[in-house]
């Protein structure tokens, strides 16, 4: 396939703020997250219209009512915007519709509705698989329903996304690891993964200004992100998403009491596990004594991937000669694209040079 007919996923997005929503969990502010208010349902038709009418015609679009507990809503209102998503799915402009819910709104009736709309994926928040830190946030479940919920959703043939978070009230990272090793036990095909944000009203908010919640710091946010990318990544779960996207108030300090919001805190993460991966591949190679030719690598990486495994500002680049510039002989790096490499695969190839021919170019950053 050339590289123009590659097929793109877009998601449009319809936001139901806090609808089905049986409780306030301490973190949630579903109006701030979503940037929406109120929920107006004669505007739904017109906005899925509109951002059809955007799509190319490589895109493939999905309708995905986010937001709220979809599932949870009042029936009779879940089935009149599930029909009107049914006209976009039956025209061919939209190729199917994803739901977000919650694990206790999931049952055999439900999920029969939702596959006679074209419903083909359903995203659960389970957050964290541990019933101590579930009560901690006043989930309202336990996470037997979680496993419950998922194992039905598979076995009724529906594409399954686990929604987990970084950094909640109780948690340690061992925790977020062994989520992510469950979500990937129970079969999910995708993975979010949302690092604590600290919203104005909300319980979470209470709790921070109290001193019994210290909200994440950047740097340690993007460490913990990065155990769970690395975990996803091995068992073959694609991270569709890091951090929250949706709302253009998110950083806003009307909306942001605290905590890891950094715009761009899922491409940090991700060079992180690029620098892991980077370091481990050098201390692989054949041992370097002094003396010998020194070395330039060169890193091969996913298509796409380059600007991730360089690092931001060339961050990795600079920690790795730093650090292997003496230990490992390394004179130059390079960092290149490789078709056959997918996720945060690599691969390292060697150029070894006589001292003549490196004694002015060490340190040389090439990407």
């Amino acid at each position: 396939m050339k590289k123009s007919e590659v097929r793109k996923h877009k998601n449009i997005p319809v936001f139901i703020p806090h609808l089905g929503c049986p409780n306030a969990c301490v973190f949630c502010n579903q109006r701030a997250i979503s940037g929406r208010t109120y929920f107006d349902e004669s505007d739904v038709e017109r906005q899925i219209a509109e951002a059809a009418a955007t799509l190319g015609e490589n895109d493939e679009a999905e309708i995905a009512f986010f937001g709220g507990s979809f599932t949870g809503i009042d029936r009779d209102l879940m089935i009149r915007l599930l029909c009107i998503s049914d006209n976009f799915v039956e025209s061919g402009k939209v190729g199917a519709v994803r739901c977000s819910t919650r694990p206790d709104y999931i049952d055999g009736e439900i999920l029969g509705i939702l596959r006679e709309h074209h419903v083909t994926t359903v995203e659960l928040g389970l957050q964290c698989l541990d019933d101590r830190i579930l009560g901690i946030c006043r989930r309202g479940h336990d996470v037997e329903t979680a496993r419950r919920a998922c194992k039905m959703i598979k076995e009724e043939g529906f594409s399954l996304v686990g929604q987990m978070m970084i950094g909640l009230p109780g948690a340690a990272p061992e925790d977020e690891t062994a989520t992510a090793e469950m979500i990937c036990d129970m079969g999910a095909d995708g993975a979010r993964v949302y690092p604590t944000v600290v919203f104005y009203q909300t319980e979470l908010c209470d709790m921070a200004r109290e001193g019994k919640y210290v909200p994440l710091d950047t740097e340690t946010a993007i460490s913990r992100t990065k155990n769970v990318l690395d975990i996803f990544e091995r068992r073959g779960v694609n991270v569709i998403r890091v951090g929250l996207c949706s709302g253009e108030n998110l950083s806003s300090p009307e909306e942001v009491y605290g905590g890891p919001n950094h715009p761009a805190l899922g491409e940090l993460a991700m060079g992180e596990l690029f620098y892991d991966r980077e370091c481990a591949a050098i201390e692989s190679l054949p041992p370097y004594n002094a003396g010998d030719p020194k070395r330039d690598v060169t890193f091969f990486v996913p298509v796409g991937a380059v600007s991730r495994a360089v690092g931001q500002k060339k961050k990795n680049i600079s920690r790795i000669y730093e650090k292997y510039s003496v230990s490992a002989g390394i004179n130059r790096i390079k960092i290149l694209e490789k078709n056959e490499l997918i996720g945060y695969n690599i691969k390292i190839g060697l150029l070894y040079h006589s001292d003549e021919e490196t004694q002015n170019s060490g340190g040389t950053s090439e990407s």
